[in-house]
């Protein structure tokens, strides 16, 4: 999976779309899903303590950057998965993560 992560100066790039990139990752077979998300302004959390759930408004990590939104790919390896993020637009003004998912 690819995190999209910015700091609040990307939200300057939330209209921007992804330039042809999705649809080259489709064309390629490697991109499976994925979409933006709503700014962190907007988050709700839930905790469970005690058995009490706990909700707080906006996001719960205080941190300079935030998820975006998110991709799910394909790869062979982690080479492909690095060329992948690395053609992202966000790439330019922010910060890719790629996070292997769980295997069932």
């Amino acid at each position: 999976m690819l995190l999209i992560c910015g700091d609040e100066s990307a939200a300057e790039h939330a209209e921007d779309g992804c330039g042809g990139w999705s649809e080259e990752m489709l064309e390629r077979g490697v991109l499976r899903g994925g979409g933006g998300l709503r700014p962190p302004s907007e988050a709700t959390a839930v905790r469970v303590r005690d058995g009490e759930v706990l909700l707080t408004d906006g996001p719960f990590a205080e941190a300079k950057e935030q998820i975006g939104g998110y991709c799910v790919i394909e790869c062979a390896d982690l080479d492909e998965a690095v060329e992948i993020a690395a053609e992202h637009p966000a790439a330019g003004y922010g910060t890719i993560e790629i996070r292997p998912l769980w295997e069932p």
